[in-house]
């Protein structure tokens, strides 16, 4: 008996018994529903992850201002005004493996254009912040390091920013004011949506740092006129973090003449780490769910075990009659092994499509970003095939060794 005829039997015997049939595929189905659903909504996690970290810059490390200690009790970070613009220009001249800095004073200001507008958050900045964030203009121009130092009154606006105060669009060369400064809008800065903690990234002014100090936010410190709230890093590709994160701290405490046994009084973070453990965390979470998922294929694989045992049991004659006639054991085992085979396969192919509808449902109703791989579908085939070879093949076992005397007496 070829395959081909070995595999329109099986279709046959499974058709005999067509609403068991489908009963034993459940645990399949949904099994194999379970592991595309998951993958796909951990791979859209995963790529939304990566996306937000694109979104920020990649290789960034951010200095911020320390926490002062008052009578025992930590007044918080940033309360410690102790970076300055030189530490910046000594970041940028010493540490190796730097390709941008940005020293950043940050407030929010009341932005008008006519008679509209907009409480933003503005951000006082050098040009090396536009470089560090990866964030190009979608229309106009980014202002220079020379506008950043002369105090220039130039702005660029973000998307969400332009749009309230310029719902025509038409919002270069026109004129905002800044804590009743003027400031020419020279440049709106391309999309970049939420970021990682659902803040709206697009809802920002920057204008040039010094600009910021003399005429918008005013001086962090009266003793530090060149304080600044926080420097943002941009390290080169396959500079290692690490090392460039020990050595501006090294460059820091030298600058801070802060002695051995002393705490720091600035704060460094790698934000790029902080969504690598998130992404490392939804990564768990799928592999958990996948296990979940892979008990369940198990679980259909017993049913299978269980269901060609009672076929055996049941066509016991039917399987002496084959031997009577030339059946060898060989062809009996590949028959029972063929009809495990095609419940699991049957079982795999809807349950691919159910999850794959349900992968839908989930990111449509949900709002769950969720990506579907082809890898994942071929894998989920191809396990479900494996579940039947591998539960079918002692019932297909017991099938080729029964004796055709016996079998054939069977009531």
């Amino acid at each position: 008996m070829n395959l081909m005829m070995t595999f329109a039997v099986a279709l046959r015997a499974l058709r005999v018994n067509a609403l068991r049939s489908v009963l034993t595929m459940l645990g399949i189905i949904i099994g194999v529903a379970a592991v595309i659903t998951t993958v796909a909504i951990g791979a859209g996690a995963q790529d939304r992850v990566s996306a937000q970290i694109a979104n920020l810059g990649t290789n960034i490390i951010t200095v911020f201002n320390g926490s002062t200690n008052q009578g025992g009790v930590q007044q918080g970070s940033g309360t410690q005004i102790s970076l300055s613009l030189g530490d910046a220009a000594a970041i940028n001249a010493e540490v190796p493996g730097i390709a941008a800095v940005a020293p950043t004073i940050r407030s929010t200001v009341q932005v008008v254009a006519g008679n509209l507008n907009w409480s933003a958050p503005t951000l006082g900045t050098s040009a090396g912040f536009f470089t560090a964030r990866s964030w190009d203009v979608e229309q106009g121009r980014l202002f220079t390091e020379d506008e950043a130092r002369r105090a220039g009154k130039v702005v660029v606006l973000g998307v969400t920013v332009a749009a309230n105060l310029f719902p025509d669009g038409d919002a270069i060369g026109q004129y905002v004011r800044l804590a009743q400064v003027p400031f020419e809008v020279i440049g709106i800065l391309q999309k970049k949506g939420q970021n990682s903690f659902g803040q709206d990234q697009d809802d920002i002014a920057v204008i040039p740092i010094e600009t910021a100090k003399t005429r918008v936010s005013g001086r962090l410190s009266r003793g530090r006129p060149d304080a600044v709230q926080q420097i943002m890093i941009k390290v080169d590709d396959g500079a290692d973090m690490k090392q460039v994160e020990a050595d501006l701290s090294e460059l820091l405490r030298q600058r801070h003449r802060i002695q051995p046994n002393q705490p720091d009084d600035f704060v460094i973070r790698n934000l790029s780490e902080l969504l690598a453990t998130r992404e490392a965390s939804q990564r768990i979470l799928s592999l958990l769910l996948l296990a979940v998922a892979a008990v369940s294929l198990v679980v259909g694989g017993i049913g299978i075990m269980n269901i060609m045992l009672v076929s055996v049991t049941e066509r016991t004659r039917e399987i002496g009659l084959r031997m009577a006639v030339g059946a060898r054991r060989k062809d009996i085992l590949v028959q029972f092994l063929v009809e495990a085979v095609t419940l699991s396969l049957i079982g795999g192919a809807v349950g691919i499509a159910i999850g794959l509808a349900a992968s839908a449902i989930i990111a449509h109703f949900a709002g769950w970003p969720t990506l579907v791989k082809p890898d994942s579908l071929i894998l989920s085939f191809v396990f479900a095939g494996a579940v039947g070879v591998f539960f079918g093949f002692y019932p297909a076992r017991k099938a080729a060794r029964l004796d055709p005397i016996v079998a054939l007496r069977y009531e």
